[in-house]
């Protein structure tokens, strides 16, 4: 087995094909539309309304894409982690119907951004492969299977061979393939956002974090280090990377972490390992996803955060290959990054009023790229045309307290003991 050195850190910074830089906001400016936050959500947003002659400034605390925009694996997914049923269950029939019949067409508006306005992202739209872990896998995929025809979803159900066959991985029981889906290079997907929304006119500013944002009964003043901003709406993106901010008060959420792991690149990998540039992940409590990019690297990602020093993810990581992928099971791993997903109690996201013209929009529960991108685009249609009825979800004015640390430390427990016990089989 190839002894791994110290892996480098987020892969997706090395491998990204687009560019972006921003100054920080410095002086005062007025605008129409104040986006805090620089991923999917806040950029979308942006692009959308300069698209609409609106003026709009983004506001992100370090670089585009720093926060999960910039950190997660990069599957581009209809619909919610919660299937179909579920989300009618938790909104009520009418409600949850029109959530799901939006976010269907998610990877649509992702993939036709990404072709009009040129985005170097690596997009492979060969759908996305839901994995069975276990023969009570398999039955959860056979019902989401059902629920996703009912919409007439172009969904296949696969059996455990022909699984294998696509995926070339051991000792999966079958998988739920979704055409409408596909992968990207996140990172990328999101700094070609950044320059596609400045193309439209929005400002940009990189490394200007909110101190400050009040709502003064007319407009929202918002106050950087070096800068203010005066705005008509605001609208706050930052997910499960919300700072402290002076007048914006938003609830607390569970934050779950998500590490992963690539391999160098692999001569010949794309004959053997998902030949048909698929994405996967697996019905597994602690999810276990995996992928390949273009240049040939296998990327193996699941709940946890890798420790500081330690080797507990880092070693179950590497026995992970060697049990779905053991003819790549010595592959060196050259890359090792996290990032932060917002998890709401019922898994659907929710947009909440801000004092007077502004809104929040969170708690994606791993399933950022697509609803953010789409949702991001409708909050700043609602805030510009003071109609809530832009939104696929319906406005929340206040969320209680959902005890985030206590939920954040169970499933990082939980990471720690699946990995942990994987480490004696």
């Amino acid at each position: 087995m190839t002894r791994d050195t110290a892996p480098k850190g987020n892969l997706w910074q090395a491998s990204a094909a687009e560019r972006f830089e921003a100054r920080p906001l410095s002086g005062t400016m007025t605008v129409d539309l104040a986006v805090i936050g620089g991923g999917f959500t806040g950029l979308s947003a942006a692009l959308g309304a300069a698209g609409q002659g609106a003026r709009v400034a983004v506001l992100e605390a370090r670089q585009v894409g720093h926060g999960g925009s910039g950190r997660n694996v990069g599957l581009v997914n209809a619909g919610l982690w919660l299937p179909p049923e579920g989300v009618r269950r938790v909104m009520g029939q009418e409600a949850g119907e029109r959530l799901n019949r939006a976010l269907a067409g998610g990877p649509d508006l992702v993939f036709d951004l990404i072709e009009r306005h040129g985005i170097a992202c690596e997009p492979q739209r060969a759908g996305t492969l839901h994995c069975a872990h276990s023969a009570r896998g398999l039955a959860d995929l056979e019902d989401r299977y059902r629920q996703m025809k009912v919409m007439n979803a172009p969904v296949t159900l696969l059996d455990g061979d022909r699984t294998q066959a696509r995926t070339g991985a051991r000792g999966v029981y079958g998988a739920l393939h979704d055409a409408r889906a596909g992968t990207i290079q996140p990172l990328a997907y999101a700094r070609g956002l950044a320059r596609a929304a400045r193309e439209a006119g929005a400002r940009i500013f990189e490394q200007s974090p909110v101190i400050e944002a009040r709502w003064s009964g007319r407009s929202w003043h918002v106050r950087t280090a070096e800068g203010s901003i005066t705005a008509r709406r605001l609208l706050n993106a930052t997910n499960a990377y919300q700072a402290p901010t002076e007048g914006v008060a938003l609830p607390a959420v569970p934050v779950v972490n998500f590490f992963q792991l690539a391999t160098e690149p692999v001569p010949g990998l794309a004959d053997k390992v998902l030949p048909g540039g698929e994405g996967c992940w697996d019905t597994g409590l602690i999810m276990t996803s995996f992928r390949r990019d273009l240049q040939g690297r296998l990327i193996l990602g699941a709940i946890g955060l890798p420790e500081r020093g330690g080797s507990l993810h880092h070693d179950w990581a590497r026995r992970k290959l060697r049990q779905l992928f053991p003819d790549h099971a010595g592959a060196a791993l050259s890359h090792a990054w996290s990032g932060r997903i917002s998890m709401t109690s019922d898994h659907v996201p929710k947009a909440m009023r801000l004092e007077g013209n502004g809104l929040a929009i969170f708690g994606y529960s791993g399933r950022g790229i697509a609803p953010g991108t789409l949702l991001g685009r409708a909050a700043a249609q609602a805030l510009l045309g003071d109609d809530d009825e832009m939104l696929p979800l319906p406005v929340t004015e206040r969320m209680g307290g959902w005890f985030s640390g206590s939920r954040s430390l169970y499933y990082e427990a939980g990471a720690r003991l699946v990995h942990f016990l994987g480490a004696r089989r």
